[in-house]
């Protein structure tokens, strides 16, 4: 199965949290994350995976995709992932990212992603019904494949900058897409297609409304009548990964449960 090694980090996003480094054995590999642990406590603590972009570090994620800063009452872990190709850019796979597609890489990170997931329900109370995930670019591609792999594991999820067009349909969940109309890299357009996608799975209606405005994100939501709902955030920043985001994501992951079956 795995081994783990936890260790304070003397680095730390903020004075008033800090990480946690985790190790564990997958297979062959080494794995890391960073973790920050609820400030508040509750009996069962929501779980939020956040994944970094093509290149990015856990380290570089915790500090400008800091989820924990926005819910104390979460548990927010941050995976580091391997040299990988890049579908657009570093096709020789020199920089750190995460598998692309179910297959590839010997599913590698999907493994890693299931044995974490299980290694912090055996170290924590988690509750069940308040698992997420989200990443950026990359990230977001890997947030999107686990959604199609493992989609009764979370109750919300929110790519940002990412796309996955292989996929034709995700079982319903609630989604917040954070994306740019001056995207270079992941084409607007493509993240248009994953829009309609996700609307048609969700059954959501064609016209949206207001969700809310976090700084230069305006975010607008897509409701459903017979499904979950829909959010798109946009914001003027080309492919970087907007400020206002980890905000934005936090408020609506609270926001989202899974139904008691």
């Amino acid at each position: 199965m795995f081994a783990m090694t936890l260790a304070i980090l003397a680095l730390a996003p903020s004075a008033d949290v800090k990480l946690e480094e985790l190790s564990l054995t997958v297979g062959k590999e080494t794995r890391e994350a960073l973790i920050a642990k609820p400030t508040k406590e509750s009996k069962a603590v929501p779980l939020v995976f956040v994944f970094h972009g093509h290149g990015g570090t856990a380290k570089h994620a915790a500090r400008t995709m800091d989820i924990h800063k926005h819910w104390p009452e979460a548990l927010c872990v941050y995976p580091q992932g391997l040299p990988t190709p890049g579908r657009i850019t570093d096709p020789e796979g020199k920089k750190t990212g995460w598998q692309m597609a179910a297959g590839k890489q010997d599913d590698r990170d999907l493994k890693f992603f299931d044995d974490l997931l299980a290694k912090l329900k055996k170290d924590y109370a988690i509750d069940d019904k308040r698992i997420y995930c989200t990443g950026h670019s990359n990230g977001g591609g890997f947030t999107y494949l686990l959604w199609d792999q493992r989609p009764d594991v979370f109750a919300a999820v929110a790519p940002s900058a990412a796309a996955m067009m292989q996929v034709k349909s995700f079982k319903p969940l609630p989604c917040l897409h954070i994306a740019s109309e001056t995207d270079p890299l992941v084409k607007y357009g493509w993240q248009e297609i994953m829009f309609e996608k996700i609307k048609k799975g969700n059954g959501c209606e064609k016209t949206g409304t207001e969700y809310a405005k976090e700084g230069k994100l305006v975010a607008t939501k897509f409701e459903s009548k017979t499904g979950p709902v829909f959010i798109t955030a946009l914001h003027p920043g080309g492919h970087t990964y907007s400020s206002d985001a980890p905000k934005l994501i936090a408020k609506f992951f609270a926001e989202n449960e899974k139904e008691k079956k």
